[in-house]
């Protein structure tokens, strides 16, 4: 029964959404009050939960959106867009230029947070696809999928990381077979795949498209390059330093502080404040007007995002998840397909991929603990299948459908195709290697 109801109560977001059009926040909040009481949750903490969800998944998100949207606003009104836009076209030409973004995401993604590096490099997607009439789903979802795979797949991400710490894995091995598995993910998931999408029609958000600026007034391909991806760089730093800097060192508090991504994307944007801004003559008011534009385009977006954050924490706190994994870790099957399924289950359900990870670690780790299974390849099996069909339950369906504005419809087609593509190849992949390394 406890499927079913989690499978009715996205029928009534989808049915509210699509048949009633309700904006998606309101459905969000219709959905997750009667999911809760469906679930069984008492009455009097069904509001305290769905609080809790908003509260809690905008406290991560809405400094990282908020600031990204200014950055991206100004990347793209300065011309620093236009200028890495034709840095790439000529380093990789047109035909090529999805993979231009692909490799892009996947050094980008390595170390950056996946909601930061959605808001960061959204933006130079739209840009390539106006300047150079290219569909925009089709340059985006190369990008999309280096991000999303290292996001689930590789440390130091938050949930492969946690994972390699509960089944006691190293780090540098997951992350080389990470690697080795991530690339053909990407490639099919990726460059592959969005020769199916070039006909979706998408109208992205117009915060993020300029207009074309003569070679003269753009700035200097390292200025649009390094203020751009100030972020990356300064996450990239503190990991490093955060592995030479020991815990009980006075410094090692200010480089927490630094790399919290709410505070690097702080601290980019009041860079790019002055190398993308006051150093090419926009003055501080027109700076100001952009930035006030640019949290007006994605205000909706936010609270799109809090209303999923809700349903997320009433599937949490109703115990579905932990009822799903009991249900199925009694299955006679390989343990790494038996990983991969239960996380892909739970996934689907509660919508979330570290949740669905964090949960299925607590299950399977006994189960596996004397079958000579290679841990790390656990955890990649487990980051493979937390990516499995993101729909309405997750945030980031809604972010790609308001970011790129295409339909529900369209949305499935491409971006929850997408994961489903890097979840299926990604246990190949795992599969494979277990084969190599066993």
């Amino acid at each position: 029964m406890t499927i079913l109801f989690v499978v009715l109560s996205i029928l009534l977001l989808v049915l509210l959404i699509v048949w009633a059009k309700l904006n998606p926040f309101l459905a969000f909040l219709i959905t997750s009050i009667t999911a809760g009481f469906l679930l069984g949750i008492p009455p009097g903490e069904i509001a305290g939960s769905v609080q809790k969800g908003i509260g809690g998944l905008l406290g991560d998100l809405v400094i990282i959106i908020t600031m990204g949207a200014m950055l991206g606003k100004l990347v793209a009104e300065s011309g620093a867009a236009q200028r890495i836009a034709d840095f790439l076209m000529n380093l990789f030409g047109k035909k090529y230029i999805h993979w231009a973004m692909m490799v892009t995401g996947l050094a980008v993604g390595i170390p950056l947070f996946y909601n930061v590096g959605f808001v960061l490099l959204v933006p130079l997607v739209f840009t390539v696809a106006y300047q150079f009439k290219l569909p925009a789903v089709f340059v985006g979802i190369p990008l999309l999928a280096s991000l999303s795979v290292t996001h689930g797949f590789l440390p130091p991400h938050p949930s492969p990381a946690a994972l390699v710490a509960q089944f006691d894995a190293n780090m540098g091995l997951t992350l080389l077979y990470g690697m080795i598995i991530a690339v053909p993910t990407i490639l099919v998931a990726g460059p592959w795949f969005t020769r199916f999408l070039k006909k979706i029609p998408s109208k992205p958000l117009e915060t993020f498209r300029a207009k074309t600026k003569p070679e003269e007034a753009l700035p200097s391909t390292f200025n649009s390059f390094f203020s751009s991806l100030l972020p990356v760089i300064l996450l990239v730093g503190t990991t490093v330093l955060s592995f030479q800097v020991k815990e009980d060192n006075s410094l090692y508090g200010y480089i927490e502080f630094i790399a919290d991504p709410g505070m690097v994307m702080l601290f980019s944007l009041l860079v790019a404040t002055f190398t993308l801004g006051l150093g090419q003559k926009i003055s501080m008011d027109k700076l100001m007007a952009i930035y006030v534009v640019a949290v007006k385009d994605v205000s909706m977006i936010i609270l799109i995002v809090a209303g999923a954050g809700a349903l997320k924490q009433v599937l949490l706190d109703s115990g579905v998840s932990q009822d799903i994994a009991n249900a199925l870790e009694g299955w006679d099957v390989h343990p790494l397909l038996l990983a991969w399924t239960i996380t892909a289950v739970i996934r689907v359900c509660v919508g979330s991929a570290t949740v669905a990870g964090l949960t299925t670690a607590g299950i399977i780790a006994p189960l596996i603990q004397d079958t000579g299974v290679d841990p790390n390849l656990v955890v990649l099996a487990i980051g493979a299948g937390s990516l499995m069909f993101s729909h309405f339950n997750d945030a980031g369906f809604w972010m790609y459908k308001e970011f790129f504005n295409v339909s529900i419809k369209d949305t499935i087609k491409s971006w929850s195709v997408m994961e489903t593509i890097v979840a299926v190849v990604g246990l190949a992949g795992v599969m494979v290697m277990d084969w190599f390394v066993g």
